[in-house]
This record gives structure tokens, C-alpha cells and sequence, in this order.
């Protein structure tokens, strides 16, 4: 008992740690677009977060086969539209709404199940919903009702962060979910490749911080934390997985108010709040706030 409660805390520990770190990496993106192309960019992290992943994993490399490559270029084009948006979106928002308006995926997914499987949404789903749509129109509505160019692609980031999950759902069953994930980052690093080659010029000069940021990125906050979170989220319930994760947008704005001086008004801590609190309700349904009756013994 003393051993699984041990392994219980140093899961949701592991959790709590990989949302830590992708909370920073808001921070850390916003710094590095300063000095890369967005899609350069995240060519050169999945590169070298795939790299890292190949050479902790390369005994598993053995069982690629045809599914891993169609199955992973799809979950990897969908990995990749949502990371291309969100960042760019960072080059016209702060890192706070950044990290929260992301979090809509969260909301999202039960619809777009809903959509694609016929499986409707329960009313913690829609209540979630109406949060967070009340929660975006303080986070990213001007005075006179427009969204910054910046905030609407984070939006549309999460909306693919959210085809995402469906994908994975779909695609991963009886897959191997690290050689599955090796493949989605070697297509994401193609596809940013790719538009970064077409789309943008490579930069002359490499700030030193810059490329300690890159490294940051693609070593912490993409491999380690994947493992961190595949540890994780095998000794820890659902409920409290969810609740631990969700905190990346709160550490998200943190991060960014000490080191990035991202202003917040009641205005922004309110529309934080109620998306923060429209994540939590989808993801747990509450469960939490119901204690299990005791099973009466025979």
C-alpha cells in the first residue's frame, strides 16, 4: 500500500513537472519567434526533439511499419497545424492569452466527438462551453468587439490541437505510443520544413539565447514532457490527470506576468478564470467534488 502510494505521488508529480514546463514554454516561444521564423522554428525543435526520441527509443524503431506512416502523417499534419498557428498567433498576442486561449481544446473535444461519432455531449460538456466562450470574449474581444490577429490564430490553433486529440483517439489503438509519437514529430518537423522553406527566409544570425531556447523547447517541453506525461498518466485517475495538466495555462500566465510583464486587469483574470474553471468541468465533470460511497463489505 505504502509502494503504490508512493508511485501514486511521484506520478502526479511527474504530471505536475510537464505542466510546469510547457507553462514556461510560452515564455520561452514568445523569445525565440523574436529570432526565428515561426515554421523554421519548430522545424529545428521536432527535429531535434525526434533525434532525441530515436536515440532513447531506437529498439522500438524495429516495429515501423505502413500504419505508422499513414496513421502518424495524419495525427502529424494535425500536430502541425496547430503548433504553426498557435505560434504564429504568439508573434501577435502575449504568452499569457497564449497559453489560455490554447486550452479551448480541451472544451472542444467532446464536440467534435459529437460530431464525428455521434457521441453528444453531457450537460458538463455544454456548461463547460458557455464558460468558455464567455471566458474568450474577455480574454480576446477589443472594446468595439474584434479579435487580434494573434488571438483569433490561437484559436484556431486549439481547434486543431483538438483534431488532434480526435486523431490520436482514432488512429492509436494498438499502436506502440512512443514509435507513434517518433512518427507524428518526424511529420511535423516535414511539414515545418516545408512551409518554412517556402514561406519564410532563414535567419543569417543565431542569438545564443535563442538557440538555448530552441534546445529548451525541444528537449524539455517535447520529449521530456511527453514521457513525463505517458508516466504520469498511467498511475494517476483520469480526474486528477486532467486537473494537473490544466494547470499549464495558469503556470502559462505566471510565467508571463513575472518575466514577460504581461499587464492583467480584472477584465483578463476573469476571462483566465472562467476558462481555466470551463477546462476543469470538461475534463473531470467534477468528479472530484463527489466522494465514492464505501463498497459495504459482505
Amino acid at each position: 500500500m505504502k509502494t503504490s502510494k508512493h508511485i501514486s505521488l511521484w506520478a502526479k508529480l511527474a504530471l505536475f513537472s510537464a505542466a510546469l514546463i510547457w507553462g514556461s514554454s510560452f515564455i520561452v516561444m514568445k523569445d525565440s519567434v523574436d529570432a526565428f521564423p515561426p515554421n523554421i522554428l519548430l522545424g529545428i525543435r521536432f527535429t531535434t526533439a525526434t533525434l532525441l526520441l530515436c536515440a532513447i527509443f531506437f529498439k522500438r524503431l524495429k516495429a515501423f511499419n505502413r500504419q505508422y506512416l499513414l496513421h502518424g502523417g495524419v495525427i502529424g499534419l494535425c500536430l502541425f497545424l496547430a503548433y504553426c498557428t498557435q505560434t504564429i498567433g504568439l508573434t501577435g498576442t502575449t504568452p499569457g492569452k497564449n497559453a489560455f486561449l490554447t486550452a479551448v481544446y480541451c472544451v472542444l473535444v467532446p464536440f467534435l466527438m459529437w460530431i464525428f461519432y455521434k457521441a453528444r455531449p453531457d450537460i458538463f460538456h455544454f456548461a463547460a462551453a458557455v464558460l468558455c466562450i464567455t471566458g474568450i470574449g474577455l480574454v480576446a474581444l477589443d472594446g468595439d468587439f474584434t479579435m487580434g490577429y494573434g488571438d483569433a490564430l490561437t484559436l484556431v490553433g486549439g481547434f486543431f490541437y483538438a483534431m488532434h486529440m480526435i486523431t490520436v483517439a482514432r488512429f492509436s489503438q494498438d499502436k506502440d505510443p512512443v514509435l507513434l509519437t517518433i512518427t507524428q514529430f518526424g511529420f511535423v518537423a516535414a511539414f515545418s520544413w516545408a512551409a518554412g522553406l517556402i514561406f519564410e527566409t532563414f535567419p543569417t544570425e543565431f542569438p545564443l539565447h535563442s538557440l538555448g531556447g530552441i534546445l529548451y523547447l525541444a528537449v524539455f517541453a517535447t520529449a521530456v514532457c511527453l514521457l513525463l506525461q505517458n508516466v504520469g498518466q498511467k498511475y494517476t485517475s483520469p480526474a486528477s490527470a486532467a486537473i494537473l495538466l490544466s494547470l499549464e495555462s495558469v503556470f502559462g500566465v505566471l510565467f508571463s506576468v513575472l518575466f514577460y510583464d504581461e499587464p492583467l486587469s480584472p477584465r483578463l483574470i476573469a476571462g483566465f478564470a472562467l476558462i481555466f474553471v470551463a477546462v476543469i468541468v470538461s475534463e473531470t465533470k467534477l468528479s472530484f467534488l463527489f466522494k465514492k460511497k464505501p463498497v459495504p463489505k459482505a
